[in-house]
């Protein structure tokens, strides 16, 4: 018989050490019916069910423990032998996975002081949406809006993510905002990926949440502090990575406040790659550039 596809057998390891598809798929950056298929097809090929699905949980069938164990071995070692022939053979490559805002406002314009130190270490920055608080699998280090929590990984908490209420200096000129009434009947700016960050903006202060003339969507931070600097409405933008779009011709506070929102970046790894003497020297040099980010 042919071999399974190695992409397939990565899958169906990274399942089986989640139990769930929907976690599998956040680590492997791919959607939950992606992983769903990817093992549907390994278990075509095979002529073995490999899990007992359920409306609320997957399990393990006995061939698939079995063959679970011998693949989460085999990729161990695999993953293993790679770090090792790149330590001996080949230049540092250190991969860093990041959330977008965090990687153009906050660590790439810094980068240059590490690169000065490790001349011999590449970096390859990838990103992920921040709504994914999971190491990816492929990544050496990565910054995450939030701790995963898992006894695989050791993290370190950078900094708190607030957020500030902003328009353009025009917009307020011509619109004034004085109190947190005169929001209602304003555009609002929203980031897809906090579709209520007005709501918990207005809990957290002790206000109704504001009544917006319209809503305007955007999946970009970037995008919205672009459009709040042009004069489309009004945004919530995050802090302190935002600071940079501040000033005399570009943003201006509403209220002087920057509001909690009850998160925070962690730098995480797992301890097999702290082990390695680049990725634990980025990983402190990350932690002094960062723990105190404001």
């Amino acid at each position: 018989m042919r071999l399974p596809s190695l992409k397939h057998l990565r899958t169906f390891q990274v399942a089986g050490r989640h139990l769930s598809f929907k976690d599998a798929a956040d680590e492997l950056a791919i959607t939950a019916s992606a992983v769903s298929h990817q093992i549907r097809n390994l278990e075509h090929s095979l002529g073995v069910q490999l899990f007992h699905r359920t409306t609320r949980s997957l399990h393990f069938t006995e061939a698939g423990q079995k063959y679970f164990l011998f693949l989460d071995t085999m990729f161990s070692r695999l993953e293993s032998e790679t770090k090792q022939l790149w330590l001996e053979h080949g230049r540092n490559i250190i991969r860093l996975s990041v959330p977008p805002l965090f990687a153009s406002e906050a660590l790439l314009p810094r980068l240059r002081s590490f690169q000065s130190e490790a001349d011999l270490t590449d970096i390859r920055v990838t990103t992920q949406s921040s709504t994914v608080i999971e190491h990816p699998a492929n990544a050496d280090l990565s910054i995450l809006l939030g701790d995963p929590q898992r006894r695989t990984l050791t993290t370190h908490r950078l900094f708190a993510r607030n957020v500030v209420v902003a328009c353009a200096h025009d917009y307020q000129a011509d619109k004034p905002i004085r109190s947190y009434d005169d929001l209602n009947g304003h555009t609002l700016l929203v980031h897809d990926n906090s579709p209520d960050a007005w709501e918990n903006w207005a809990n957290r202060v002790g206000v109704q949440p504001p009544v917006p003339r319209k809503l305007v969507r955007s999946d970009s931070m970037s995008a919205i502090a672009r459009a709040a600097q042009q004069g489309l409405g009004v945004a919530l933008i995050s802090w302190p990575l935002g600071r940079q779009w501040f000033g005399e011709t570009s943003l201006v506070r509403v209220f002087d406040e920057e509001v909690p929102t009850g998160d925070f970046f962690y730098v995480a790894l797992r301890a097999e790659d702290g082990e390695r003497d680049d990725v634990k020297s980025l990983c402190d040099w990350i932690i002094t550039e960062f723990e105190n980010f404001a």
